[in-house]
């Protein structure tokens, strides 16, 4: 038995649904009339012709155009003017402005020259200005006082002063003159130690000290009165190992290798070699001996001094040249005879022994025996003592064949002798103050 299925299935059509169609209109309604194309015959100069017109307005538009927007810029560019130029602009701004149309214009833009000029005069007229300002508010002295009022004061190693202004428990607060003050800190108030820094600096005291750091952020510097000290302690110091004097000091201490002592703050030390007593040198505390300089070195501080060569500069300071000595041979050697002098050793050179020729130095003096000679060198900072027997001498070689009675009248001889040295001396600095005159 067969089933009727619907036309649609059958066929295999799109289950979808169709799209509805419009309505049909109505035989009786009145219909709409016909558009009708209208084709323009206009040629291609009309055209063009019709386009300039529209982009370029008329003459007169024009003009009023630019009276209206022509004005503004120039009351801007009145602005730019220099004040002295300012009343004439004003005056001739209505008469100008008539007068001007867009030719005018185009011939201004034309030339960028008169725009460069009228620049410059703008310039020049500025700079002119500028130039009376500076000649009427900028002073030059004022400037450079106001440099030195701000420049750092206290710089390393430089020597201030000032006055005590506060006292505090860890220092001192001194006024240097700097936009803050300088701060001594306990320790370094002096050589030595102070026990109450009120009564040792009151308010108001007048003092020098050295600058031992710069400024901080603060401004605030740091200073010592102890390093200044120390540093006039090594100053004089030098000038008296320069002169070769004897000073005198006190012992304080004592190690293996020596005694340690103080002068003008500074602390020395003496080696054993160079003491009179070197075996017993801690017998030595507390007791007061003479002595010389050996080494002087203030960037290493150190001052290293000698109870010996006091005895030799002690001894120095009893001799002259042309000094008749008497003495007894120490050595002998090849360029000479070492002499000794009660404490300092002399040297007879070869050449300073006679006048005559000798085969041998044994030939004229021997090892142990007395002689008197005159002092002809003295050098104290060096320790060295020339002598001379051959000025003693009459005829050459008088030495070699009668030295006995050479040696009797030696005193007598060196009379005469230290007379003709003198001459000698005389002579030499006559002919250097002539060297030394100007030509």
């Amino acid at each position: 038995m067969f089933h009727l299925l619907p036309r649609d299935i059958m066929a295999g059509s799109d289950s979808q649904p169709k799209k509805a169609t419009p309505p049909r209109p109505a035989t009786n309604s009145p219909r709409k009339p016909l558009q009708v194309m209208h084709i323009s015959r206009k040629t291609d100069e009309e055209l063009v012709s019709e386009n300039s017109s529209k982009k370029n307005p008329p003459e007169q538009s024009k003009d009023k155009r630019f009276d209206e927007k022509v004005p503004v810029e120039k009351d801007i560019s009145t602005l730019k003017k220099a004040p002295e130029q300012k009343e004439t602009i004003k005056g001739n701004h209505s008469n100008s402005f008539q007068t001007i149309t867009m030719e005018n214009l185009l011939q201004a833009e034309n030339k960028p020259g008169q725009k460069k000029i009228n620049s410059n005069n703008d310039q020049n007229s500025f700079e002119q200005k500028a130039r009376k300002v500076d000649e009427f508010d900028f002073d030059e002295d004022e400037f450079l006082a106001a440099l030195e009022d701000n420049q750092p004061i206290g710089s390393t190693g430089e020597i201030a002063k000032g006055s005590v202004i506060a006292i505090e428990s860890d220092g001192v607060y001194v006024d240097i003159g700097g936009k803050a003050p300088g701060f001594m800190p306990k320790n370094e108030c002096g050589l030595g130690v102070i026990t109450n820094l009120k009564e040792r600096f009151p308010k108001g005291l007048e003092v020098e000290v050295l600058v031992t750091r710069e400024q901080n952020a603060d401004g605030m510097v740091t200073i010592s009165c102890r390093a200044l000290e120390l540093r006039k302690s090594w100053e004089k110091v030098q000038s008296i190992a320069k002169e070769g004097k004897v000073i005198r000091v006190k012992i304080n201490g004592f190690n293996r290798g020596g005694v340690t002592c103080d002068f003008e703050g500074l602390r020395g030390f003496i080696p054993r070699s160079q003491l009179e007593d070197g075996e017993n040198h801690q017998s030595l505390v507390s007791k007061s001996i003479n002595a010389a300089f050996l080494e002087v070195n203030p960037e290493r501080r150190k001052l290293v001094l000698s109870e010996k060569k006091a005895a030799i500069a002690s001894r120095f300071s009893e001799l002259e040249i042309g000094q008749l000595i008497e003495g007894e041979i120490l050595s002998i050697k090849p360029y000479g005879f070492f002499v000794d002098l009660k404490g300092v050793s002399g040297l007879l050179h070869h050449s300073m022994v006679t006048n005559g020729t000798m085969r041998s130095l044994r030939e004229v003096f021997q090892t142990g025996e007395s002689i008197k000679a005159l002092i002809t060198d003295l050098d104290p900072s060096r320790g060295r003592i020339g002598l001379n027997t051959a000025l003693l001498e009459g005829p050459p070689g008088e030495l070699i064949t009668d030295k006995v009675t050479v040696m009797k009248e030696a005193e007598e001889r060196a009379i005469k002798a230290r007379n003709s040295l003198n001459k000698e001396k005389v002579s030499t600095q006559v002919e250097d103050e002539k060297i030394n005159l100007p030509s």
